[in-house]
């Protein structure tokens, strides 16, 4: 399993839990960004850069992710695709998207693009909070943990 992450607008709090999951747990976190970053030298951890442009980070995600991969974004149209492929998403507000829910979620993002383009809507969602950054390292670890914990019984 790696940990795929649309890196050009993870925040930073969420690099840094990614950090300390990938030496902690020995996890392949590959870091996709269409700009150098900064990020800490380890052999668990990768950056790879592509050319700048809509989409190319995405598509690149898209078209290196595996069934059981696991890929960090908020980009709802990225995780319906990397779902359609096996993967699963996890945004860095700690919600996971699969093929459970990522059809209400792609809905609903849809439905209040919408309602903003009408001006029904206007702002986004609240800013980033230690709450979210809390929320995001509780379910990478439980995710992680369970993976390890099955990998190692089916060994």
């Amino acid at each position: 399993m790696i940990v795929w992450v649309d890196a050009d607008a993870c925040p930073k709090p969420i690099k840094d839990i990614l950090f300390r999951v990938a030496v902690k747990r020995q996890v392949k976190i590959c870091f996709v960004a269409n700009s150098w970053l900064h990020l800490l030298k380890s052999d668990y951890i990768k950056l790879i850069i592509v050319e700048q442009g809509a989409d190319i980070a995405d598509n690149k995600i898209v078209e290196e992710c595996s069934v059981g991969d696991l890929v960090i974004t908020a980009d709802i149209p990225l995780a319906v695709r990397i779902v359609s492929k096996g993967a699963l998403g996890l945004d860095p507000r700690g919600t996971f998207y699969d093929k459970n829910n990522i059809g209400a979620i792609s809905d609903m993002r849809n439905f209040m693009s919408t309602l903003r383009n009408d001006g029904l809507v206007t702002g986004g969602p609240s800013s980033f909070s230690n709450k979210d950054s809390g929320k995001f390292a509780n379910e990478i670890d439980k995710f992680i943990v369970h993976k390890i914990s099955n990998k190692e019984s089916n060994v």
